[in-house]
């Protein structure tokens, strides 16, 4: 297996694990990460994850469709299957990356449809305001003072 796969592979069973120390392992110290309600840098990105997998006890992840795109690259298919509240959200996301010399992951930018998820995880009103303008900024802004909450919690 290539030191690529094995750096996907590990991501993800880390995060069906709810492991997000392990998570955090696969990026490099000077990574980036995007989705819809992200844009983290470095030890950012670990904190994240540590926060998203401390906050569900069900949650369940699958990759699927890694593609190796050359020598520092690869697309995958992923799916998160969790409850949020009392909400059961299943989450179908597309993954680029792109690794270091050290097969960590030094680019990730993952990408779903932000107003599914809301409808999903928040109900009906919150996804349509994603839709109106500067409604999923107001989203990313509420997303972002959890972490920054949950950093200096954990002193991150």
């Amino acid at each position: 297996m290539s030191d690529i796969l094995e750096t996907i592979d590990t991501l993800y069973a880390a995060l069906d694990a709810r492991d997000g120390d392990a998570m955090a392992a696969c990026y490099h110290p000077e990574a980036r990460f995007r989705d819809p309600l992200f844009d983290l840098r470095g030890a950012e990105i670990g904190a994240m994850w540590r926060m998203l997998t401390s906050r569900s006890e069900d949650l369940r992840a699958e990759v699927s469709d890694i593609r190796v795109t050359g020598d520092t690259k690869a697309l995958a298919h992923w799916t998160a299957r969790y409850t949020f509240g009392q909400r059961p959200v299943v989450n179908e996301v597309r993954a680029a990356y792109r690794f270091a010399d050290d097969a960590r992951i030094i680019d990730h930018v993952d990408a779903f449809d932000l107003t599914y998820w809301a409808g999903q995880a928040l109900g009906g009103i919150p996804a349509l305001v994603t839709r109106m303008p500067g409604g999923a900024g107001l989203l990313r802004r509420k997303v972002r003072r959890q972490l920054d909450a949950h950093m200096a919690q954990s002193g991150e």
